[in-house]
């Protein structure tokens, strides 16, 4: 092994202590699975995440995981710790099918616990051993897994349901997808333009507002797709005229529009200035509506996110009653 290897090795190894006492569960050699907080608020009748709110998406039933560590942003916004990326993928890979047998048996087991709490809703602690629902968008860059759409086909093959979140700079990926579709696709855009996009995401290849608009290009052909904003004061929360013209170019079905929140290792970046409140981002929202054909439509002031849409439909709240 080189001194190069050996190197990236050693640190992959203190990263991973260091994710295992922040909750993280590893499961192989590159996935990662953890509890989200909503998910232990909706086993107990708290509260839902908004994907709950939107989407219909089950918080108790719900798997928040990722099928790797690398990526090639270094988000300012980002919860995680970005002190150690990796821009291209190193090492073997793991079957598709052992990510996710791992990644549910590691969730079921983390969440053990609540069969001892005496404020879970019984109903819930049941279906929470068995996940309907993957939200693939943990750490990482998932789209630089090699094997994703086997994964994605394997989750369909279980009744399980997807969403995607991806930064779009891997478009050869986004297209192999389009014949391995999640069950929603999530573009993620820190900038109005090329500027605001390499201040905000601190890409670490050049070219990467090119590839996302690449990527941005194919999101029509997939069912559900999401332009979703990760708004941060100071940094990308401004222009709402540039985020609508972008929204008329590409065409999402949905547009998500979300705070920045001063949580995890993103304290160490920011302050808590930079964060936006929630009735900022329905404004900022509602500026995007002034200039597009996009209405917004409902929003979760606990996550600080608002839902933009050409048109409600029937169906955007998804029914999973029977599976």
């Amino acid at each position: 092994m080189s001194i190069a290897l050996n190197v990236f090795q050693e640190q992959k190894d203190l990263k991973n202590k260091q994710r295992y006492s922040e909750g993280y569960r590893l499961v192989g050699k590159h996935s990662a699975v953890k509890i989200c907080a909503y998910c232990k608020k909706a086993i107990k009748g708290q509260d839902v995440c908004y994907k709950n709110t939107f989407y219909g998406i089950e918080s108790w039933r719900c798997v928040q995981m990722s099928p790797t560590f690398f990526c090639d942003h270094r988000c300012v916004f980002c919860w995680r710790d970005i002190e150690y990326v990796w821009p291209k993928w190193q090492g073997p890979v793991d079957d598709p099918k052992d990510i996710v047998d791992g990644c549910i048996k590691a969730h079921i087991e983390l969440l053990q616990g609540f069969k001892g709490n005496s404020k879970v809703i019984e109903e819930r602690l049941k279906e929470m051993g068995k996940p309907l629902h993957f939200a693939i968008s943990l750490t990482g860059e998932p789209t630089m897994y090699p094997r994703l759409p086997e994964m994605i086909d394997y989750l369909k093959e279980k009744g399980i349901t997807s969403f995607l979140v991806t930064n779009g700079t891997l478009p050869d990926m986004i297209e192999k997808l389009i014949d391995h579709q999640p069950t929603q696709l999530y573009i993620s855009v820190y900038g109005s333009n090329k500027e605001m996009h390499q201040r905000t995401a601190n890409p670490i290849t050049k070219d990467a507002w090119e590839k996302l608009q690449q990527s941005l290009s194919m999101m029509h052909k997939f069912k559900r797709n999401v332009m979703r904003l990760t708004l941060t004061r100071g940094f990308n929360f401004m222009d709402p005229e540039g985020y609508a013209k972008l929204a008329e170019k590409y065409r999402p079905m949905f547009i998500e529009t979300k705070g920045f929140s001063y949580v995890g290792h993103a304290q160490e970046r920011l302050e808590v200035k930079n964060m936006p409140y929630h009735d900022e981002i329905l404004e900022f929202a509602k500026k995007i509506e002034e200039n597009s054909s996009y209405k917004v439509i409902d929003s979760k002031a606990e996550s600080k996110v608002a839902l933009l849409v050409r048109e409600d439909f029937e169906g955007r709240k998804m029914d999973f009653e029977g599976l």
